[in-house]
């Protein structure tokens, strides 16, 4: 078993030189390093949910728990920016009706339009008719038909044309139903209109309406409804601001923005509640602007504490003081994540040692969001992102940090690079029931009972001539120690091994161990140790500066004589 663990630490130490220099240069900042531990499993805590930019949710909400108004929290959020209002429709792109065709179910005052020349008719309402769609024809137009109990019918116009020259649109004066692929039902305000993108292409299906309308199914979706009034307002001012600048970037696309987290979730009239309706209405029309243009009001779930400098002068990384009040449950975040995912990704670079962050945003608690990443492998280096990493991992943000391994604990204790050890020269190994990490200087042991211990010198010597954590020695349970008369020691589970410069680094253990105690170890008359504890006939024996002990094992019995001067 000691020749098997000397090989396997041989092994590793190989496997890991290549690595040495590349290691070294990184601990420079050892609180930006984060080694792989032998569990491969790290602990990654965060702040925030989201990107950063501009308003945080949970953070409106604070600041309305504490009194502000929604146009203080819009302020504090978007500085720089002014009031303005904004007018019209806006084309919303529905991702769920992915067909070709466009399905509603009839109800009374639906009308029909084609958006070639504009013309526009009543639809019949017969109890019959069970289902009105538009659909694309081979020649590049739009067919309308009906659906009652014996299956699908052409409808054919008031004017005789049987398929609209272009596109076509559904509206009525009150919400539409349309059908899904899926078969279910969802509810839309203003018209609903299949377009098609290109030509040749599927249709899509669009929905054109009000921005105050189209807010109405966008806050309920972005913010829970049984929030404070202010914090809704404020959310119904930065979504139909977000909207009217998604709008001006796209002025002539047949649609303007998207209903799904890549724009802002909308959901239509079923998503609506009597709270965020009544902010929408209490904000209607209201908007913020810089340089005359609606301004790119980003805001995600939660700040962490400090929002993220976006790309705008209104958008800039500031301390947030509302965001981590006592409901906001992602203020703080806590997960455990496998080092193994970064190594089948990026096969490249062998096996994962460490990875280092070299630059974050320089905002809040461990110096802010991570921006760069290098994975240090036994064969090479690879370059993320701290995007790159949050999606790797599902993480809520990029404001985070891994917990130290308990080697990597103790070894910025004793001063990192600074200490005694140095630098790093291997990634952690197990052996046994612990991890090892060998460093310039000595090394670091580490076992879930002991604790991380570092053993260097004639200690280390002595300690790996003699077997390491698999011999009867075990882990130790202390680092190094300064003994008597400028001495050193390390105490081990079974044993310890005492050092002094013209006696060497010795093993003293077992019975003979206990029997020297009562002699006050070194500091005694017996001195340090100058052998290590040996077999003798029927017993041990150990010799020290100043004597030695014998133990018999069959009467459990010590003789402790002196040397003869």
């Amino acid at each position: 078993m000691l020749f098997a663990g000397r090989l396997r630490s041989a092994v590793v130490l190989v496997a890991a030189s290549a690595v040495a220099a590349a290691l070294t240069a990184g601990v420079a900042r050892a609180d930006q390093t984060y080694y792989v531990p032998v569990t491969k499993t790290w602990t990654v805590s965060g702040h925030g949910y989201g990107h950063g930019h501009g308003m945080s949710q949970y953070g409106a909400q604070g600041a309305a728990l504490r009194g502000l108004t929604y146009a203080e929290i819009i302020k504090f959020y978007y500085p720089h920016t002014a009031w303005g209002t904004v007018k019209g429709r806006v084309r919303v792109l529905i991702s769920a009706d992915y067909t070709p065709d466009l399905q509603v179910l009839p109800r009374r005052g639906l009308r029909i339009r084609d958006l070639a020349d504009r013309s526009s008719w009543r639809l019949p309402t017969r109890p019959a008719i069970k289902t009105w769609r538009m659909l694309p024809t081979d020649e590049g137009r739009t067919a309308v038909q009906f659906r009652n109990a014996s299956g699908w019918h052409r409808w054919t116009a008031p004017d005789g044309r049987v398929a609209f020259r272009r596109d076509g649109e559904f509206f009525a004066g009150a919400p539409l139903t349309l059908r899904l692929p899926s078969g279910a039902l969802k509810r839309y305000r203003g018209a609903l209109r299949i377009v098609r993108p290109s030509p040749g292409a599927t249709r899509d299906t669009v929905n054109v309406l009000s921005m105050d309308a189209y807010v109405q199914g966008v806050v309920p979706y972005e913010m829970p409804t049984s929030w404070h009034q202010q914090s809704l307002r404020a959310q119904s001012v930065a979504a139909r601001t977000y909207a009217a600048w998604q709008r001006a970037q796209h002025p002539d696309r047949y649609y303007q923005i998207c209903d799904t987290t890549a724009c802002q979730v909308y959901g239509g009239v079923g998503a609506e509640r009597s709270s965020s309706n009544a902010a929408v209405k209490a904000t209607a029309r209201r908007i913020v602007t810089y340089g005359g243009r609606p301004a790119f009001t980003q805001f995600s779930a939660s700040s962490g504490g400090w929002t993220s400098a976006g790309d705008v002068p209104y958008l800039p990384a500031k301390r947030d003081p509302y965001d981590g009040f006592g409901g906001n449950y992602v203020h703080d975040w806590s997960v455990k994540v496998s080092a193994l995912t970064l190594e089948r990704s990026h096969p490249a670079i062998g096996h994962l040692v460490a990875l280092r962050v070299t630059k974050r945003d320089g905002n809040g608690e461990w110096n802010g969001r991570v921006l760069k990443i290098v994975l240090v492998g036994t064969r090479g280096r690879a370059y993320m992102t701290g995007d790159d990493f949050r999606w790797t991992y599902g993480l809520r943000s990029s404001w985070f940090t891994i917990a130290p391994t308990p080697i990597t604990v103790r070894w910025r204790h004793l001063g990192a690079t600074r200490s005694r050890l140095g630098s790093p020269t291997t990634r952690e190994f197990p052996v046994g029931r612990g991890a090892i990490q060998v460093f310039d200087g000595g090394r670091i042991y580490w076992s879930s009972d002991t604790g991380a211990r570092e053993v260097y010198g004639r200690l280390l010597t002595a300690y790996r001539e003699w077997g390491g954590p698999l011999s009867n020695l075990r882990w130790p349970v202390s680092g190094v120690q300064r003994a008597v008369d400028g001495g050193h020691k390390v105490k081990f589970q079974s044993g310890r091994i005492y050092s002094k410069r013209g006696t060497g680094a010795h093993v003293v253990r077992g019975p003979i161990l206990d029997r020297w105690a009562r002699q006050k170890y070194a500091e005694g008359w017996l001195g340090y140790p100058i052998t290590d504890v040996y077999a003798v006939d029927g017993g041990h024996r150990c010799r020290f500066e100043h004597g030695t002990i014998t133990w018999k094992r069959a009467t459990d019995s010590f003789k402790v004589t002196r040397n003869s001067s």
